[in-house]
């Protein structure tokens, strides 16, 4: 007997199965039927298939490019020719081997011209294209929940801590912002017109050498803050680290002892009338509001930072003001072939503006 996997579905009648002997000649008329339904349709589905590629598949480089505007094209390109491997990792699509092969490639062949250089980078094909580009331009769901929540500020100004009236936000004349990162510890004065007064920054040799000694600590500390001009208030950038990574965890206690002797030492200098002028400014928030956050890091301000001073010096109202003096000595500061990266400087001067953009303009209109 013919077993009942061997017969076409014309011989099915719900869950039975009429056996036919194999040589009767009942079985041939079905299957020359079969046999000749199958092959007409598979012509006809071939020549409709045939057609419709013909017509509607493009190359990949071509889908591409029509997928994205120029705009677009330029803010992906810009990411991917300046975030470094561990930004890039960043992306969930890019973790591990992908993002060894964005930089291995910008090494080798330079920066991306366009977006259809990446169908040439090992390990990425145009879905995968797709994704990157798609989440560089829009961050996951969650990631916009997030910011929505940051930028309904209210009157609580989730933000800043500890909190602070709105009365005081309005008679504000201006604020210090301070970064501070391995080695170094920088500073802005601003005013709320977006005047820079000051803008600098201090190394510290002796930080991350050997154990934590506190009185080392307490003197490169006090030492910056004898530097640090007065204010109305003092906010001080709060790092996302987590102490529970265990390879950050040396990096992560230093950059909180840091923080705890800044906030101790500016409190007990400026706390003259029971009131808080410490504030803390979580660095995610800076980063979303310039665009810079990269996942769940932070790309560099740099570009941003020497567009102010061009505008400085260039727009009758600029976004941040320099004195031209001033103006002049940073722009050859920061654009020096051999000047090493102020990251810190950059931070410190985009927090400021953060601050007084996000808090103190939703506040008092």
């Amino acid at each position: 007997m013919l077993s009942s996997r061997g017969l076409p579905s014309l011989l099915r009648r719900g869950r039975c199965f009429f056996h036919v002997p194999l040589g009767s000649c009942q079985l041939q008329p079905l299957h020359y039927f079969w046999c000749q339904k199958k092959s007409t349709s598979a012509v006809q589905y071939n020549s409709v298939k045939s057609l419709t590629v013909n017509q509607n598949v493009k190359r990949p480089e071509d889908a591409l490019y029509d997928l994205y505007s120029s705009e677009q094209q330029s803010a992906i390109l810009q990411v991917l020719n300046t975030a470094s491997e561990s930004e890039l990792s960043a992306i969930k699509v890019m973790r591990g081997k992908k993002s060894v092969s964005i930089i291995a490639y910008r090494e080798k062949h330079g920066h991306f011209q366009n977006l259809q250089n990446l169908l040439k980078v090992p390990f990425f094909q145009y879905k995968t294209v797709v994704k990157v580009c798609n989440f560089i331009l829009n961050p996951s769901e969650e990631g916009e929940r997030k910011e929505r929540k940051i930028q309904d500020t209210g009157s609580s100004m989730r933000f800043i801590k500890p909190e602070i009236e709105r009365e005081r936000l309005e008679t504000l004349d201006s604020i210090v912002s301070i970064v501070f990162g391995t080695h170094k510890i920088a500073w802005a004065h601003v005013d709320r017109n977006l005047a820079v007064h000051d803008w600098q920054r201090e190394k510290c040799g002796r930080f991350m050498k050997g154990t934590y000694i506190p009185a080392v600590y307490l003197e490169e500390i006090s030492s910056v803050v004898s530097k640090i001009p007065e204010a109305d208030l003092y906010i001080l950038e709060k790092n996302g680290l987590s102490a529970l990574n265990i390879n950050l965890f040396p990096v992560t206690l230093h950059l909180r002892t840091v923080e705890a002797m800044l906030y101790a030492l500016l409190h007990n200098r400026c706390m003259r009338d029971g009131q808080h002028k410490v504030l803390s400014m979580a660095r995610s928030t800076v980063g979303k509001h310039f665009g810079l956050m990269l996942g769940d890091s932070r790309i560099s301000g740099m570009d941003i930072v020497k567009q102010f001073l061009l505008q400085s010096v260039t727009q009758e109202q600029p976004r941040l003001s320099f004195s031209w003096d001033k103006s002049v000595h940073y722009r050859d500061l920061f654009c020096s072939v051999t000047q090493i990266r102020e990251e810190e400087m950059y931070d410190s001067l985009l927090q400021a503006v953060a601050f007084y953009e996000l808090v103190m303009l939703n506040n008092t209109t």
